[in-house]
């Protein structure tokens, strides 16, 4: 872990763990009228976004006593928030206003079959008219935290 994404947090690899603190923060934001496998899948494809453009959120490779090797995965929480439509739109736009990296995943994109028309689906409209059903963010915690103020917690 480099000294830009943590704070004077230790960690010790024994029974007595220090938490780690992170200065930055990954979350996603859901549309509350979603079905449960649209949720799950909205939330995947989200977050594989910030894993390919920030790898230093990326931990290393795990490997079990057996000496199997497994993907690495992220080195933090990922946080998962819920709300209405409005809430989706206003907190895109604040991500953007502060320069917070943002993925995107619309209603749309549930009758595509694969990326290039995922993709055609969200250029088709402008930012403010996207029919939002996910947002993941990734940057500063404390802008992050703003962009999503008013979100709950995904239950």
């Amino acid at each position: 872990m480099d000294d830009s994404t943590v704070d004077d947090s230790t960690v010790d690899a024994g029974e007595n763990q220090t938490p780690v603190r992170f200065d930055t923060k990954i979350a996603v934001l859901l549309r509350d009228d979603l079905a449960g496998w649209q949720r799950l899948n909205v939330t995947a494809f989200l977050v594989s976004g910030i894993g390919t453009a920030h790898p230093e959120v990326m931990g290393e490779a795990y490997e079990d006593a057996d000496g199997t090797r497994y993907l690495s995965e992220f080195r933090q929480p990922v946080l998962v928030f819920q709300g209405g439509k409005e809430l989706l739109t206003a907190a895109r736009s604040k991500a953007l206003a502060r320069e917070l990296d943002v993925a995107v995943f619309t209603m749309d994109m549930f009758s595509t079959g694969h990326d290039a028309a995922n993709r055609a689906a969200v250029r088709a409209v402008g930012g403010g008219d996207l029919d939002l059903v996910g947002i993941a963010v990734y940057g500063a915690k404390n802008a992050v935290d703003k962009a999503f103020k008013g979100a709950a917690m995904h239950h």
